[in-house]
């Protein structure tokens, strides 16, 4: 077993498609995009899973709703920390 390829922080992927849905992916460079990442995730608490499906049978509604907002409150106070250091 390998921890990169096997384990990874769930709010990962909800941070990325957030990002793609605000289109940060198109108006601002990589080294923009991989610093919201960073500042984002480390203001998230961790979700480790092995399986996206397991995320998608187990978690209710609910939950997913509320880490949805949390990532969007995570990644609206990045944008704003890096905006306001450019």
């Amino acid at each position: 077993m390998t921890l990169d390829n096997d384990i990874h922080n769930y709010y990962e992927k909800l941070t990325l498609e957030h990002i793609v849905e605000l289109g940060l992916d198109q108006d601002k460079d990589a080294e923009y995009l991989a610093d919201l990442c960073c500042i984002s995730l480390n203001l998230l608490p961790p979700r480790y899973i092995r399986y996206e499906v397991d995320m998608a049978f187990y978690l209710p509604q609910s939950e997913r709703y509320e880490m949805q907002m949390k990532v969007q409150e995570a990644v609206t106070r990045a944008r704003q920390f890096l905006d306001g250091n450019e």
